[in-house]
């Protein structure tokens, strides 16, 4: 009998559901809809992906999980209440919100607030609960515009106009530059038409997930392969060929692809235009044999003539 294909998951922009929080959350949120994109509905285990919108006057009560998470803001300008500090935050503003520790948004703006949020490990659907609700944000006037050089500002970061672009990396950021010190830790990957930066990982703190920028030129590819863990990918900028196990899909702006454990994944970008999307592995990349490309493997069967 043949083993079933491992599983994947595509969602459109134009079917998400935008949904009021279930008790009891709906006592401690004004003005919150989420739309769930990963959860274990599609087979997920370490992975739980959601937008998060917030309307004009809205917020989101103080809370803690039993997961890691992290959050990404796609549009508008929140208040984040961290930790007991407040940060003023715009979007391409990210960071991480370690296990059990207490948060909350506010929207004192005229314009929604959208927010990618991804969770590790899948959070909970009954009981026990996961998330627990401790209070109320600081208000607006608390807050104060992240300050990403400042070392207790550890958990946030900013992905700034041309970081994902090779050639500023030729010139050295000045000492009074708003970012974090350059250094391996900070640096873009790039690779085959291919651009990785990472956002939320484990310079940030994180141990279960890691969140991160991808960019492909035209003609960029990363051919069939898999991993000893989950993957999600939101689609901010441009368009993507994929495929996963024998299928082969467009994913555009706003779209929303999951990969399972042993899923062979590939992306071509066949456009004129770059293509950029927020990625998530969870749990994080071992420290070798994190990826298995079957040109690779296709190679060794060639070599000793396809014996076992």
């Amino acid at each position: 009998m043949q083993d079933p294909q491992p599983q994947y998951h595509v969602a459109r922009a134009s079917e998400f559901r935008f949904l009021a929080p279930p008790p009891p959350a709906d006592a401690h949120c004004r003005g919150l809809t989420r739309a769930t994109l990963v959860s274990r509905a599609v087979g997920a285990v370490h992975t739980g992906l959601a937008l998060a919108r917030i309307e004009p006057g809205g917020h989101v009560g103080m809370h803690l999980h039993s997961t890691e998470q992290s959050f990404y803001v796609l549009d508008g300008h929140p208040t984040l209440t961290l930790d007991g500090r407040g940060y003023r935050l715009s979007r391409d503003e990210c960071g991480l919100i370690p296990v059990g520790t207490p948060h909350g948004y506010r929207n004192a703006t005229d314009q929604p607030v959208l927010l990618l949020e991804a969770n590790s490990p899948v959070p909970r659907t009954g009981s026990p609960a996961d998330t627990f609700w401790t209070g109320e944000p600081l208000p607006d006037a608390a807050a104060r515009p992240a300050d990403i050089r400042d070392p207790r500002t550890r958990t946030l970061f900013r992905l700034g106009p041309g970081q994902m672009d090779v050639d500023n990396l030729k010139l050295g950021a000045a000492v009074d530059a708003p970012t974090v010190s350059a250094s391996m830790a900070t640096a873009l990957l790039a690779y085959s038409g291919i651009a990785v930066k990472m956002l939320v990982d484990n310079r940030l703190g994180a141990v279960l997930h890691s969140l991160f920028m991808v960019e492909y030129q035209p003609g960029g590819q990363a051919l069939p392969h898999d991993h000893p863990l989950e993957e999600s990918y939101y689609i901010v900028e441009g368009e993507v060929v994929a495929t996963a196990n024998d299928d082969e899909f467009t994913l555009r702006a706003g779209d929303v692809f999951w990969t399972g454990v042993g899923c062979i994944h590939a992306f071509y970008n066949r456009s004129n235009a770059r293509v950029r999307w927020l990625e998530t592995q969870a749990p994080q990349l071992p420290s070798n044999h994190s990826y298995r490309f079957n040109r690779d493997w296709d190679y060794l069967a060639e070599r000793i003539g396809g014996s076992a």
